[in-house]
């Protein structure tokens, strides 16, 4: 058994093992690509407000108005998306996570949301976790994404040519013959074309699920390093410790937007417990998780404890910061994501490609069998 004919055995089972898998992670992630674009479309009554000439409420009171509305659930965080969006207060009970939108402006209520029945929560939750419980699903996922990176160095192995004048017809499909060496020819130069970027998504993708990876993509760009150690938040001394206050969360905001006055997107975590600090982040893009700037406050009073923003990160903390972006295409807005769109699309058509293969070789070689 020679090489190729070792890495085509490969290939052939380790599509026909992850291909389901593969398929179903690929086509989630097309669906899950423009979801903002779509629900700005389709939500626009209560995810866009008309931009005013003044000031955001203060988190306090979106809070306390979430509160009125909700009183048995805890705020847990207040986000602002923009000049012209609405502002979320994230809410949970025993029960459920609820999403309250209001006005920014003026307090308005104008949605509740609930995440467990939200279509592009749940394709997310399939895309990640195949709608099992979290520590089976990741697993099952994050192994078939090892597995899809396998194949994609296998196919790329079994793709290049022998001789340098078959390069040229390696890289096209021939549209004129059959439609099963149509389909070879599209499974073989599809693969070939998405494979860089596809390994950049896969890759990407394997840090929702393991974190040794992006601690690995951490360590590469830092030449070593500790990211928990960077990523550590502070801690204060509760000795004597008061209940923290509305105004403290308040005064963490605005110091925040006076040090990141060009943010579009800011958020306020709210302390849950005895302890906690005020954990602020503020991103220069609205609907972008990359580049964010992070403080930290003291309960009581607001005051600053820590501050990280973008620039003073390492460049193996920003590379991570920025997976997110990277795996949907996000980071280059819109030219980003229809790339992330087309790619995960092909990904998606390779394992069906790749049966039809299979499945046409298998039958063949049944009927020289039987004759």
């Amino acid at each position: 058994m020679g090489f190729k004919t070792k890495i085509r055995f490969i290939h052939k089972w380790l599509g026909l093992i992850s291909g389901l898998i593969v398929f179903i992670v690929s086509i989630t992630g097309c669906i899950f690509c423009f979801h903002d674009e779509i629900k700005d479309i389709t939500r626009k009554e209560w995810r866009l407000v008309e931009p005013q000439n003044k000031p955001f409420l203060m988190p306090s009171v979106l809070q306390e108005k979430a509160k009125e509305i909700l009183p048995d659930n805890k705020s847990s965080m207040v986000s602002y998306y923009g000049k012209n969006r609405s502002a979320i207060v994230y809410t949970y009970s025993d029960t459920e996570n609820l999403y309250l939108y209001f006005n920014p402006y003026t307090g308005k209520y104008l949605k509740t949301e609930n995440p467990e029945t939200d279509f592009f929560i749940i394709v997310e939750y399939i895309h990640l976790y195949l709608l099992l419980p979290d520590y089976i699903g990741k697993h099952i996922i994050g192994s078939a994404t090892i597995i899809f990176i396998l194949l994609l160095i296998t196919g790329i192995i079994q793709w290049w040519p022998k001789r340098k004048k078959d390069l040229k017809r390696s890289f096209s499909v021939k549209w004129s013959a059959k439609w099963r060496r149509v389909n070879y020819d599209w499974h073989n130069t599809s693969g070939f074309y998405i494979s860089i970027i596809a390994l950049i998504i896969a890759i990407t993708g394997l840090t929702f699920t393991y974190e040794w990876v992006g601690d690995g993509i951490y360590k590469t760009f830092n030449f070593g390093g500790d990211k928990a150690l960077e990523t550590k938040a502070p801690i204060i001394d509760t000795a004597k410790f008061k209940s923290n206050t509305l105004l403290a969360i308040d005064r963490a905001f605005i110091q925040t937007m006076k040090m990141q006055p060009k943010a579009e997107m800011c958020y306020v975590m709210i302390p849950q417990q005895k302890g906690d600090i005020i954990n602020t982040g503020a991103y220069p893009h609205t609907l972008r998780y990359d580049h964010q700037s992070n403080y930290y406050f003291h309960p009581e009073d607001g005051k600053l404890i820590e501050s990280q923003p973008y620039d003073k990160k390492s460049l193996g903390l920003q590379v991570v910061e920025m997976n997110y972006g990277i795996h949907t295409g996000q980071i280059l807005d819109l030219p980003g994501k229809i790339i992330a769109f087309t790619v995960s699309l092909i990904a998606a058509a390779l394992p069906v490609t790749g049966f039809v293969i299979w499945y046409g070789r298998k039958k063949k070689s049944c009927k020289k069998i039987k004759t």
